[in-house]
Protein backbone atom coordinates (compact mmCIF):
# COMPACT_ATOMS: atom_id res chain seq x y z
CA UNK A 1 0.00 0.00 0.00
CA UNK A 2 1.33 3.55 -0.58
CA UNK A 3 2.23 5.95 2.34
CA UNK A 4 -0.33 8.42 2.66
CA UNK A 5 0.96 12.03 3.31
CA UNK A 6 0.96 14.09 6.29
CA UNK A 7 -1.35 17.16 5.86
CA UNK A 8 -3.18 20.14 7.44
CA UNK A 9 -6.60 19.91 8.13
CA UNK A 10 -7.28 23.11 5.59
CA UNK A 11 -5.96 21.46 2.79
CA UNK A 12 -7.54 18.16 3.30
CA UNK A 13 -10.93 19.95 3.27
CA UNK A 14 -9.61 21.82 -0.32
CA UNK A 15 -9.14 18.69 -1.99
CA UNK A 16 -12.59 16.56 -0.19
CA UNK A 17 -14.18 20.26 -1.76
CA UNK A 18 -12.57 19.62 -4.95
CA UNK A 19 -14.13 15.55 -4.89
CA UNK A 20 -17.85 16.86 -5.07
CA UNK A 21 -18.42 17.57 -1.18
CA UNK A 22 -19.50 20.75 0.77
CA UNK A 23 -19.24 21.94 3.36
CA UNK A 24 -22.37 21.57 5.70
CA UNK A 25 -21.48 22.69 9.44
CA UNK A 26 -18.56 23.64 10.99
CA UNK A 27 -18.07 23.84 14.87
CA UNK A 28 -15.50 24.14 16.36
CA UNK A 29 -12.33 22.70 14.38
CA UNK A 30 -13.97 20.68 13.30
CA UNK A 31 -15.92 21.03 9.76
CA UNK A 32 -18.58 18.72 8.78
CA UNK A 33 -18.96 17.55 4.93
CA UNK A 34 -21.62 16.06 2.90
CA UNK A 35 -21.07 14.34 -0.44
CA UNK A 36 -24.76 13.64 -2.83
CA UNK A 37 -23.35 10.05 -3.47
CA UNK A 38 -21.04 9.50 -0.24
CA UNK A 39 -20.88 8.88 3.20
CA UNK A 40 -20.61 12.52 5.36
CA UNK A 41 -17.33 12.61 6.79
CA UNK A 42 -16.18 15.06 9.67
CA UNK A 43 -12.39 16.68 9.15
CA UNK A 44 -10.57 18.49 11.84
CA UNK A 45 -8.90 21.46 11.09
CA UNK A 46 -5.42 20.65 12.96
CA UNK A 47 -2.02 21.90 11.40
CA UNK A 48 -1.34 18.46 10.62
CA UNK A 49 -3.21 15.30 10.26
CA UNK A 50 -1.89 12.05 10.70
CA UNK A 51 -1.56 9.17 8.21
CA UNK A 52 -3.61 7.08 10.85
CA UNK A 53 -6.28 9.94 11.12
CA UNK A 54 -6.68 10.24 7.20
CA UNK A 55 -6.86 6.68 7.16
CA UNK A 56 -9.75 6.64 9.00
CA UNK A 57 -10.98 9.60 7.52
CA UNK A 58 -10.59 7.92 3.56
CA UNK A 59 -12.64 4.79 4.82
CA UNK A 60 -15.49 6.50 6.21
CA UNK A 61 -15.19 8.25 2.58
CA UNK A 62 -15.39 4.81 1.16
CA UNK A 63 -12.21 6.01 -0.99
CA UNK A 64 -9.03 3.88 -1.36
CA UNK A 65 -5.55 5.14 -0.38
CA UNK A 66 -4.40 5.03 -3.40
CA UNK A 67 -7.66 6.36 -5.43
CA UNK A 68 -6.79 9.20 -2.65
CA UNK A 69 -3.11 10.10 -4.10
CA UNK A 70 -4.18 10.06 -7.42
CA UNK A 71 -6.48 12.91 -6.44
CA UNK A 72 -3.68 14.51 -4.66
CA UNK A 73 -1.64 14.66 -7.03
Amino acid sequence: MPQLPILSGRILIKIFIRIGYIIVNTKGSHVRLHHVARRPITIPSYKTISRGLLRQILRQADILPAEFLKMFK
